[in-house]
């Protein structure tokens, strides 16, 4: 028994890697991470090409629950846990990833693609990317990203702002144009 930990890709069902999705068929049960970030397709369409059913993930799911919930059934079955990118694109999965090592639960890791490496569809060198930063929704006496870009302009360095999301209110953090 185990939990398989699967970048899915960033866009749509067939991103998943031939060893992401053979993980997923053998797994008697399968959740989708649904809080960090949002794919081109439904979780049907998941559903459809994965042949398997999904449990859609929130945050408190994940943070608070996990341990009645995913982490549990990865003590007696095999578990897939599907992340929109890859695996580690957020604090909140290696935290996950740790809890389950710490309940003696055998881990395995696919990664994907991620938009820390798709940002070099804009033409800018990735190795000439600083530190990323988040800005989220509230954000009035929020710093961060201000100390983060002054930092990189000083290196020279491109800034990668990840905006916040709530895909369960469909809130979506967007810049002016």
């Amino acid at each position: 028994m185990a939990l398989y930990m699967i970048g899915v890709g960033l866009n749509d069902a067939k991103d998943i890697t031939v060893k992401g999705l053979e993980a997923v068929k053998k797994c008697d049960v399968v959740y989708l991470e649904s809080y960090t970030s949002i794919l081109q397709c439904s979780i049907k369409d998941l559903e459809k090409l994965y042949g398997k059913k999904i449990i859609a993930a929130d945050r408190n799911l994940v943070e608070k629950k996990a341990e009645s919930t995913i982490l549990k059934d990865a003590k007696t079955k095999d578990v897939a846990f599907l992340v929109i990118g890859d695996v580690f694109g957020a604090t909140t999965h290696t935290d996950l990833k740790l809890r389950a090592i710490d309940a003696g639960i055998k881990v395995n890791v696919i990664h994907n693609a991620s938009i820390l490496s798709a940002v070099g569809i804009t033409g800018l060198e990735l190795y000439k990317f600083g530190k990323t930063t988040s800005i989220p929704f509230d954000n009035k006496d929020i710093e961060t990203p201000y100390d983060v870009l002054e930092g990189n302009k000083k290196l020279g360095l491109h800034t990668l702002f990840l905006l916040d999301l709530n895909p369960e209110q469909k809130k979506y953090l967007a810049i002016k144009h």
